[in-house]
């Protein structure tokens, strides 16, 4: 096997086409070692094989300079880095991340998990390269899917300004995790069509050099391309035609499915077994479904992320014009759901956590400051959401609680999730965000309210005394289990709240819980640092009442355990019971 001799880029420079084509069978064969076990970006480094290969052949890193959009498609380059231990030896799997990681290797520029960035992080790195008077390519690697961010757009717009070596490497496989959206793409799609000779011609328009390779999975086509614009002096674009998920049926097939995919079987393609257990994304698509076939005011909004509210291609083909997929354009999306709900419509716009992080502006100025009734459904907002570094959830509260007129909802289980979104599209007061519970789908026999309108009315639970716990969102449970706790140690209930709004605080009620109480302790699953607790906190800080904040540290974290984290920030009943005993 050719891969067993390859430790550095260096050593693929001494092996010709046809070896380096049997080196992308074998490095296919370690991606699926480590895809098919652990789970991961299956399309995107699958279909990215020859062009990796192609680039360390030509140009030398690091010296040499890439950067990959989104980089989850980075797997074959850290193979020819040092990493492929990882991918053949099961025992080395946790060595590296999924992304870029400078702290892993001197050939990785940056730590990358979010979209349409890699060409303005590599106009700085050219910059900075010509400020000091040195030598170097450049390489920007950009996928078709993230050009519809408003970021990409801006780097590629700067990008002829700079005047010299630059190169941006388009990864055309004509798809985003779902289908492209967007006008660009018609262009992209003539470009393909034309061989790269219509005379319409997106990037030219840019004012940059432009060529096209037809054959982005054909390691000699490649080759000669990029050795045609190394070290040149003028920003030029590399449009490269591939497959998503090439070398494996089911992911050229089903390339939506294969984008990520879980650990499978390699022969048949298929995962086990989870049972039938519900799931938000589903349950949330069916009643957003629903809404939209009783009304059709009623639209659904998503940023190239449609599953993580379940809109399947099916059931986008279902929903026809009231679902709309922006593309990787999450601050259009908050501005268009502006839009819509001021012109009579209910617009829901659903993404994860750290997508929204790129909206604040959107939110603070097009969505609230103006009033509109819009509903923001965030995602995998928790400890319990995503673990890589790059997709934290666990920020949203400070961001998102301290935006005036905004009313920031965090229901505990599923009939009180589902209450809150219908009430939020029926209204026409708020723009309102919810966050969707990350900790399984919990059922409750208990009523519950259906009309929130009455802003920042907390609910108690179990009425006790000396202790009252406000425990939010997904960390109810561990106020119920807090609960139970003390109620066993020291014979005495304590009180529970649900607070429900994380925007505001309920001033009489906690100004009630002076007359029986001494400890509040607050839950909170997200940064404590400019969060809900610190709130509550504020309110008692000239009483005699004694107040525990709990949440997390405010702190990258990466690929960690759940209950890892909630041990290390003390955050186990046990551990609470404990302080609060002392």
């Amino acid at each position: 096997m050719y891969i067993e001799k390859i430790n550095s880029p260096e050593d693929i420079k001494k092996l010709g086409i046809h070896q380096l084509n049997v080196l992308a069978a074998e490095i296919r064969e370690g991606l699926m070692n480590r895809l098919s076990k652990r789970g991961g970006h299956f399309g995107p480094n699958f279909g990215f094989v020859e062009a990796t290969i192609a680039l360390h052949y030509v140009f030398d890193s690091p010296k040499d300079k890439f950067v990959f959009d989104v980089s989850h498609q980075c797997y074959t380059h850290k193979i020819l880095t040092g990493r492929k231990e990882a991918f053949w030896n099961d025992e080395h799997f946790g060595d590296i991340s999924g992304y870029t990681n400078p702290e892993e290797s001197e050939h990785d520029q940056f730590n990358v998990g979010h979209t349409s960035t890699s060409v303005s992080l590599a106009c700085g790195l050219a910059k900075a390269r010509d400020v000091k008077g040195e030598d170097g390519n450049v390489i920007a690697v950009i996928g078709d899917g993230s050009l519809s961010g408003g970021e990409a757009l801006e780097g590629i717009d700067y990008a002829a300004e700079l005047g010299s070596n630059f190169i941006i490497v388009v990864n055309d496989n004509d798809m985003s995790i779902a289908e492209n959206h967007g006008g660009l793409y018609r262009n992209l799609k003539t470009l393909r069509e034309s061989g790269g000779k219509c005379e319409c011609n997106l990037f030219r328009a840019f004012g940059l050099d432009y060529i096209y390779v037809p054959g982005g999975n054909d390691v000699g086509e490649l080759i000669e391309a990029f050795q045609s614009v190394k070290d040149c002096t003028r920003p030029t674009v590399v449009h490269i035609n591939t497959v998503k998920g090439k070398g494996y049926e089911p992911a050229e097939t089903h390339k939506e499915e294969w984008h990520w995919h879980m650990p499978f079987d390699p022969a048949t393609g298929e995962s086990p077994s989870g049972g039938n257990c519900e799931d938000y994304g589903s349950l949330t698509c069916d009643f957003l479904m629903k809404k939209m076939k009783e009304d059709r005011s009623v639209v659904t909004i998503a940023a190239a992320v449609p599953t993580n509210i379940g809109f399947t291609e099916a059931k986008r083909k279902e929903a026809g014009a009231q679902f709309i997929d922006v593309g990787i354009a999450e601050e259009h999306g908050v501005a268009m759901a502006s839009g819509i709900a001021r012109n009579g419509g209910k617009p829901v716009f659903a993404t994860h956590s750290s997508f929204f992080q790129r909206t604040y502006d959107q939110i603070s100025q097009d969505l609230c400051i103006n009033r509109n009734p819009a509903t923001l459904l965030v995602n995998t907002a928790s400890v319990y959401g995503m673990h890589d570094i790059t997709h934290l959830g666990i920020f949203d509260i400070p961001m998102m609680s301290n935006i005036p007129e905004l009313v920031y909802l965090a229901p505990t289980n599923c009939e009180e999730y589902f209450a809150m979104l219908d009430w939020s599209i029926e209204q026409n007061k708020y723009p309102v965000a919810i966050r969707i519970p990350c900790n399984g789908v919990i059922h409750t026999d208990k009523p519950v309210d259906t009309d929130y309108s009455d802003i920042n009315t907390y609910k108690v639970t179990q009425q006790g005394s000396g202790t009252a716990i406000i425990a939010l969102g997904d960390f109810y449970q561990i106020g119920e289990a807090l609960a139970a706790l003390i109620t066993e140690k020291t014979g005495t209930a304590p009180t529970l709240v649900n607070p429900r709004y994380i925007t505001g605080i309920d001033e009489a009620l906690l100004e009630d819980l002076k007359k029986e109480h001494s400890i509040v302790v607050t839950l909170e699953d997200g940064i404590l640092d400019g969060g809900f607790g610190e709130k509550i906190t504020r309110f008692y800080g000239h009483s005699d009442m004694k107040v525990y904040n709990y949440g997390l540290r405010k702190e990258f974290i990466d690929r960690y355990a759940v209950d890892d984290v909630l041990r290390a920030n003390r955050l186990t009943p046990e551990q609470i019971f404990s302080d609060i005993s002392e």
